[in-house]
């Protein structure tokens, strides 16, 4: 069978570097860094006192105040996003089929705040067992795709996905195969994640995974630089209208860009390690682009998953040239976690927006925070060092991996009729 192509037709955001789409976009083309102290939770006698938080956000704009105290910040974040993403494509259940519409969200941990709070409250008691009986559903990661569904009524397949900070890549790709199958004409799909917290980031710690920086947190994600020393934990949300290009074309839509395919793969070595040869960054990109059918020099940029560890970016590097071959020093390569911090399940589609950005202006955002060559690294390969750059991109891939060596990658390109 012919499968449906599947183009994006509304974005919606919330980052570390502003509450919309516009404000996230000129963030990271001016180099903006989203990092400084925290300011959720007393956080001073911890190893890593700093986060790349979302400011200023009230979920009252979205909610009263009644349905906010009954979710976790996660899916409030997640309900903003598609908000804004519903409202930007212009659909609604008067002018779509809602049974063909669905929602494939994902988070990488879900409400560990609220899991938290109920746990540390029911400690503090006399063992009577006395919790809020909304935590089990606040706690739940596929709750945030349960709740956008019942806001809009959309009817269509619903569900989350989960492969810690790969997740909402995986949403993505699993949204695009439900369209290009015919199972639906629009998903609803993205992430968010809301884990700055004493639970949160006393665990990342303990594992040794995030920079310490305390003297300069702006600084302190520096993925490719000599000196980095883990990465930065960010929360975000993200979520994007995908919808089969007929369908599209038949109501009208705008159309921001076509995704062209995705890939999947397992690394199958560490709990938390990446392979140390890149072997399953090398295996996803490929399976990515055979998805696609496109050549490895059709592909103008890779926001690459670096998220300033030791470990983790140097084996991306090498499959990056091992994939592209020459033209991997042709290619621009970015890692816009330097700004935005890891927004974990949240990576995937916020780096996606980032690509789809791109593809449609034409600009490169930056790697920020390069102080020092990594001696290591192929001196050829560029990586946008601290300046945007002005470029025509075809097309655009973005790399997402996660704990487990869950791998996962899309692929957009410029929309063409």
């Amino acid at each position: 069978m012919e499968l449906k192509r599947v183009v994006v037709t509304g974005i919606g955001t919330l980052t570390p570097l502003g509450n919309d789409l516009n404000s996230y976009w000129t963030g990271l083309i001016n180099g903006v860094s989203g990092a400084d102290n925290i300011t959720l939770f007393d956080a001073s006698k911890f190893k890593t006192r700093f986060a790349c938080e979302i400011k200023g956000f009230d979920p009252t704009q979205f909610m009263d105040k009644k349905e906010a105290r009954k979710t976790d910040r996660f899916a409030q974040l997640a309900i903003a996003a598609s908000e804004m993403a519903v409202t930007d494509a212009g659909i609604s259940k008067d002018n779509v089929d809602i049974d063909r519409v669905g929602v494939i969200f994902a988070s990488g941990i879900g409400g560990l705040t609220t899991f938290q709070e109920e746990v540390i409250n029911f400690a503090k008691g006399d063992g009577t067992p006395r919790f809020n009986p909304f935590f089990i559903p606040k706690m739940i990661l596929d709750i945030a795709a349960g709740l956008i569904s019942m806001r809009h009524g959309f009817r269509g397949p619903n569900y989350a996905v989960v492969s810690a900070c790969a997740s909402s890549t995986n949403a993505i790709i699993s949204a695009v195969d439900t369209i290009r199958l015919g199972k639906a004409d629009i998903i609803i799909s993205g992430g968010a994640e809301a884990v700055i917290s004493e639970a949160g980031l006393g665990g990342f710690n303990a594992m040794k995974a995030m920079s310490e920086r305390n003297d300069d947190p702006k600084t302190a994600s520096r993925p490719y630089d000599k000196d980095r020393d883990g990465f930065v934990m960010g929360e975000a949300a993200g979520a994007l209208i995908l919808e089969d290009y007929d369908h599209a074309i038949k109501r009208g839509a705008k159309i921001y860009c076509e995704i062209a395919g995705g890939g999947a793969t397992a690394d199958a070595y560490h709990l938390t390690a990446p392979h140390p040869e890149g072997l399953g960054a090398r295996n996803v990109m490929l399976a990515a682009l055979k998805d696609a059918g496109m050549r490895a020099d059709e592909i103008d940029y890779i926001n690459t998953h670096g998220t300033s560890t030791p470990l983790g970016d140097g084996a991306e590097a090498k499959a990056i040239t091992e994939v592209f071959g020459e033209h991997a020093y042709n290619l621009n390569i970015s890692a816009t976690k330097s700004m935005t911090g890891h927004c974990l399940g949240a990576a995937g589609v916020i780096e996606a927006i980032a690509c789809i950005q791109s593809v449609i202006h034409d600009i490169i955002p930056p790697t920020i925070n390069h102080f020092t060559d990594d001696p290591e690294l192929d001196p050829k390969l560029n990586f946008t060092f601290n300046q945007a750059q002005k470029k025509t991109v075809r097309a655009a891939l973005s790399n997402t991996f996660g704990f487990g060596g869950h791998n996962a990658c899309v692929i957009v390109k410029k929309y063409s009729a």
